[in-house]
């Protein structure tokens, strides 16, 4: 009986384990979720955006500032999100170079 009771609670262990990333130590599910915030403000500043029908420049900054916001706010709030912040700050500086190009040249903005 002995050796069936030690398989038994390591088999327990196992299914107590949640599902943490060692790495981070964040949850999964909560990963994710600090993953879709961030396009989920793009998405809704680019809804406002057409719907008041603002130059996309302007929106193209807006969008900037915001994701550079959550790069910020991912190292320094949270859980430091190294290689998340570094996209995220990439992100930003195509946004602000693609708001510069539709500032100069706005029949070639696609945006």
């Amino acid at each position: 009986m002995g050796r069936l009771d030690t398989n038994y609670t390591k088999l327990n262990r196992r299914s107590e384990v949640k599902n943490i990333m060692s790495h981070l130590d964040v949850d999964v599910i909560d990963f994710l979720l600090l993953t879709i915030y961030p396009v989920a403000a793009l998405f809704v500043i680019e809804m406002i955006s057409r719907a008041i029908k603002i130059s996309s420049w302007l929106k193209l900054i807006i969008q900037g500032i915001v994701i550079t916001g959550f790069g910020i706010a991912y190292v320094t709030m949270i859980t430091a999100h190294w290689l998340t912040s570094l996209v995220l700050f990439a992100l930003a500086f195509a946004l602000f170079y693609q708001a510069r190009r539709a500032k100069i040249h706005p029949n070639k903005s696609i945006y």
